[in-house]
């Protein structure tokens, strides 16, 4: 702050206003220019004088002595209380008498805050109200909430008491089973606290009934497969132990069935497992159940291996065999790689068997085809031979195989 001085001409003195926590030291110093060896004092706010010069007046064991020189007086007050605050007088005794005044702060540190109001163990759907109280903050501090690190809004009350002030600040809640275990905290900010700031924290207890969940480790469960089952409960008080059951009845006491805890295992599934198992869990607060309907499916087949290749294997037209199969809905979904490599030996023998059937059927067909045409063309031939002279087509065809040369000789004459 600026050196608060006197205005009058000449010498005068120069001192700045203080600022101390309660419980420090404070150091007052005045200061003059061109002092010609007229003395300092120092009087507190009652108007006592503390220092004439190097000489002390009043008898207070915290008051000491800093430097005494003819142009500065420096004086301490430790162990500050809140008492000291007010206006402190340098005064330098020229004629006439000239003085400047500091004010002295003493900042009051408000004591760590308290937290009241809270029932161990609260009840879910219960009503409570957290209150933070600080006293013997100068100025009033600044109480804030903080839900898990999160900071909450709370209401805020100061009262003065003498210089001091006692702050209180209100949270209400409505708890759930989602405050459990929940950390509630009140800090105090204050500008006395340079290090750190003052807070306390309570932990909420929320008891509230369970709830079941049944978690599993198979999502198609085929038989012999391994399958856990665990009861997956949450509550306060823990509800412990669960109990199962199969479709209303207990389980059946077979060796491949396991309860331990929270769990239940099935080492080797069957058909006969089949049913609704319930998981039950339960405290003083309530009961919660879960249900799990078991199908066991059954175990995929597949075909072996053949144990010897074919002796004499036969390829089809790749070409031909791709295009058979490409619009062939089987042939592109998921199937076992085993299955398709067992079949397609079968596949290619019954391809050229029926290549060789085709071949043969077409050769039989173009020489029947020839022999008809050979045969169709003489019959033609030698119907238009005689068939001139001819009544009919087959007189026509005898007439054209040789008959015709003789035919002046089987003319007939009628008169």
């Amino acid at each position: 702050m600026p050196p608060v001085c006197s205005m009058l001409g000449g010498q005068y003195p120069l001192v700045q206003n203080v600022t101390v926590t309660e419980g420090g030291i404070a150091n007052l110093t005045c200061r003059v220019e061109f002092n010609d060896n007229t003395s300092l004092q120092w009087s507190n706010p009652a108007q006592q004088t503390l220092f004439f010069g190097d000489k002390k007046a009043l008898r207070d064991n915290r008051i000491e002595l800093v430097r005494a020189t003819s142009s500065e007086l420096t004086i301490s007050i430790s162990d500050v209380t809140l008492s000291d605050e007010g206006m402190y007088t340098c005064s330098l005794f020229t004629m006439p008498v000239r003085t400047a005044k500091a004010y002295l702060t003493v900042l009051g540190v408000p004591e760590k805050p308290e937290i009241d109001g809270l029932t161990k163990p609260a009840m879910e759907g219960d009503h409570i109200t957290l209150t933070c109280i600080t006293q013997g903050s100068k100025p009033a501090a600044d109480l804030r909430w903080f839900r898990n690190e999160k900071e909450v809004k709370g209401a805020k009350e100061v009262n003065a008491s003498g210089k001091t002030f006692t702050v209180r600040s209100s949270l209400q809640l409505q708890v759930d089973r989602n405050d459990d275990g929940v950390a509630y905290t009140c800090r105090v900010d204050h500008v006395a606290l340079t290090q750190a700031p003052q807070q306390a924290t309570e932990v909420l207890e929320v008891h509230y009934a369970p709830r079941v969940e049944i978690t599993h480790s198979l999502e198609v469960p085929q038989e012999g497969q391994y399958l856990k089952l665990e009861c997956v409960s949450k509550g306060n008080p823990s509800p412990d132990p669960v109990m199962w059951t199969k479709d209303g009845s207990e389980l059946p006491d077979l060796d491949r069935m396991i309860v331990e805890g929270r769990e239940l295992t099935f080492t080797s599934l069957n058909k006969t497992d089949n049913g609704t198992y319930r998981c039950e869990a339960s405290n003083h607060l309530g009961t919660s159940s879960a249900q799990y309907v078991l199908y066991v499916y059954d175990a995929p087949t597949t075909l072996p291996p053949p144990t010897t290749p074919p002796l004499h294997p036969i390829t089809p037209d790749p070409t031909a065999l791709l295009g058979s199969h490409a619009s062939d809905p089987t042939v592109t979904g998921n199937r076992d790689p085993n299955a398709l490599g067992q079949h397609g030996t079968d596949h290619a023998l019954i391809g050229g068997v029926v290549a060789v059937v085709v071949f043969v059927t077409l050769c039989l067909i173009i020489v029947l085809g020839r022999y008809l045409a050979r045969h169709k063309g003489t019959y033609l031939t030698n119907e238009a031979k005689g068939a001139d002279d001819a009544p009919d087509a087959d007189t026509a065809i005898i007439n054209a195989e040789g008959n015709h040369a003789h035919a002046e000789e089987k003319k007939e004459y009628f008169i």
